[in-house]
């Protein structure tokens, strides 16, 4: 990155923040900034458990509460442990806080369409196509890819999404007690690696590495949640097994797909990746991938 491209992010911050009002404690004339206005719509009708909300709007606790604690005393909403589990709190928007989502609600819509009513037929064309743009964009800029406990409850839930898929999208079906073996005892240092990719805290997909000699390792269990394809998640699944191979001393990596998996097919070819003779007895493998020379760490 260069400083233009810098720059260039900071303008835009500044042009959206000053349009959109968010420089005032009346957003959307309401009289209240923000951050308080924008917590009760995620509130919502049904109510919202803290955590959730925490994660979603990437608050801490303190701030969270501090903001709820203004909610509450204006009399919009109230918060009280779950019913079930006591552990959780949720929160709640009272008879008052509703006519108010209401409200902020048609505020929201009005603004919107002033926004683009003041520009030509093509202008919103293409203001709209932007806006779609960065928006996919600030969703793939916000994912991280972080080694995880492949025993662990994200793992776990990744994995069975994946075996599910595989289970509709192979032509034999798929059970995963007939393939390779990827048990979690071989996903972790040194014998291997397991990573998650996260996006607004919720796991959205998933890839191990499994080491299989002094300097060649396999590529296992890729997947994305489809909701979340389209930001690039993979191309970064792979990044970050291929740089945690190179860690490891690997020299090759190799991996095995089925034919219906022609995006994963893709992405290795235009990673370097060539197809080679099979070297497992993997029965739903169609292709065999292989790739040498992994960069330095």
């Amino acid at each position: 990155m260069d400083e233009t491209q810098i720059q260039q992010v900071r303008r835009f911050n500044r042009t959206v923040t000053r349009r959109i009002g968010v420089l005032t404690d009346d957003y959307l004339g309401r009289g209240r900034p923000l951050s308080e206005s924008r917590l009760l719509f995620e509130i919502g009708r049904e109510g919202a458990d803290l955590r959730d909300l925490r994660e979603r709007l990437s608050l801490d606790s303190g701030y969270l509460s501090r903001l709820l604690r203004s909610l509450e005393g204006q009399g919009l909403v109230t918060s009280q442990r779950a019913a079930g589990d006591a552990r959780v709190r949720r929160a709640a928007l009272t008879k008052k806080g509703l006519r108010e989502f209401d409200a902020l609600d048609k505020h929201s819509q009005d603004f919107a369409e002033s926004l683009l009513s003041a520009l030509s037929d093509k202008q919103r064309e293409r203001m709209l196509a932007a806006m779609a743009e960065v928006e996919r964009l600030m969703r793939a800029s916000a994912v991280t890819v972080e080694p995880a406990d492949p025993a662990g409850a994200e793992a776990r839930a990744c994995l069975d999404a994946y075996f599910r898929e595989l289970q509709v999208r192979f032509d034999a079906g798929f059970d995963p007690s007939r393939t390779v073996s990827a048990d979690p005892e071989e996903l972790v240092p040194p014998a291997g690696i397991f990573v998650i990719a996260r996006l607004d805290g919720q796991a959205v997909g998933c890839g191990a590495l499994k080491v299989r000699g002094r300097k060649l390792g396999e590529i296992k269990r890729m997947w994305v949640a489809p909701a979340a394809r389209g930001l690039g998640i993979a191309q970064r699944l792979l990044d970050a097994l291929e740089h945690q191979a190179a860690g490891m001393g690997l020299n090759t990596l190799q991996l095995d797909t089925n034919r219906a998996l022609k995006e994963a097919q893709a992405l290795y070819l235009r990673n370097g990746y060539r197809e080679i003779p099979r070297y497992n007895d993997n029965p739903y493998a169609h292709h065999w991938f292989e790739k040498k020379g992994l960069p330095k760490p």
